[in-house]
């Protein structure tokens, strides 16, 4: 173990961009949302600052990052500042060449902005949840084989045929990274948003990402002849991919686009060589865990909680216990029957709030 005396903690600045994501890549626990790109996003989009900390040794001249901590200062009307790891994202636990590193990023974090007493902490245990208990929060991480037809093999036939389903009603899709494929996914986006009641992230959020991700994202979009009618993102990190966002549109349902949408970034990812798909947040037993399930995913419980409480009292639980507050309530309520243009520009004014 380093001596503790030896490490250096300090708040990230932009010259860190590459030596933090050499270390992002090279860590066995770190998922896409890691990658530096995410803070840098949150704060050219939103203008929340970065606080994200990172932890040194000498290496002769030169530094060596032995620990990084994403975070974001958010200051949110009527609450005040609080702090992250990490807005917008199911997961910005620390990483760190060991736990006594980590600790020190977490403390030092904290002792840097004495004057917010909210910091959420978005850890994840990493191993299968075991326990069937309703209303928990859990990842819906799917091991990938070596090659999309042993993928496909495995599922189980009704799945398989429901692919099929789309394919035989016409539709069809591109995977890639371009600003065409991001403009589509926008316009899926809005629409799917609207309907569920909830703000929609503005462009500058997506544009922000496709600009910082570069080869590290994904879009696929399933169109009806030239129509996009479904479309969804992935984030690349080392073997693994995560899709923060898929949407449909909702009259366009009874074709299966999102089968087909969910089987194309899963044969595109297990044909590179990827390992793990993260299906991204559920409440287990629900609806959404169960459409997850059926692709073979399993769920790993997250763990939020605020860093001076105890991480084993179920009640500090915030993943599980989060509660919206008064005004996004009153939003998700009245939204799906607002004009889509009003929703399209109110919606970022309200969403850069809502961390979740």
């Amino acid at each position: 173990m380093l001596d503790r005396t030896t490490v250096q903690i300090r708040l990230a600045n932009k010259n860190d961009h590459q030596l933090w994501n050499d270390y992002v890549k090279g860590h066995a626990k770190a998922t896409p949302y890691h990658n530096y790109a995410w803070v840098r996003s949150v704060e050219s989009a939103y203008g929340h600052l970065n606080t994200s900390v990172v932890a040194t040794i000498k290496q002769g001249e030169q530094e060596k990052l032995v620990g990084v901590l994403p975070a974001i200062k958010m200051r949110i009307p009527l609450k005040g500042a609080r702090l992250c790891s990490l807005p917008f994202c199911d997961v910005g636990f620390a990483l760190a060449d060991n736990d006594d590193i980590r600790d020190q990023l977490l403390t030092q974090l904290t002792s840097l902005f004495p004057q917010i007493c909210h910091y959420e902490y978005r850890d994840s245990e990493h191993q299968v949840f075991a326990l069937e208990q309703q209303g928990t929060k859990v990842r819906m991480l799917l091991p990938l084989p070596d090659s999309s037809e042993k993928l496909l093999a495995g599922f189980k036939s009704k799945l398989r045929s429901q692919i099929r389903k789309a394919e035989k009603n016409g539709l069809s899709f591109e995977v890639g990274c371009n600003q065409i494929l991001l403009n589509h996914f926008y316009q899926v986006f809005i629409y799917n948003m609207r309907k569920l009641g909830s703000p929609v992230h503005s462009k500058a959020w997506f544009q922000g990402l496709f600009e910082q991700y570069k080869s590290d994202m994904l879009i696929s979009v399933v169109y009806s002849e030239n129509t996009p009618i479904g479309a969804g993102i992935v984030l690349l990190n080392n073997d693994k991919a995560c899709i923060p966002w898929a949407s449909t549109l909702a009259e366009f349902n009874r074709l299966a686009p999102n089968m087909l949408l969910y089987w194309s970034l899963l044969e595109y990812v297990s044909e590179r060589g990827f390992k793990q798909f993260d299906f991204g947040r559920s409440t287990f037993g629900e609806g959404t865990f169960k459409f997850k399930q059926q692709w073979g995913a399993e769920p790993v419980a997250l763990n939020w909680y605020l860093p001076n409480q105890s991480k084993t009292d179920e009640s500090t639980n915030l993943a599980t216990n989060t509660e919206a507050g008064k005004l996004r309530t009153l939003v998700e309520n009245t939204w799906s029957v607002m004009p889509i243009g009003l929703t399209t520009w109110l919606g970022p004014k309200v969403r850069k709030y809502i961390s979740l």
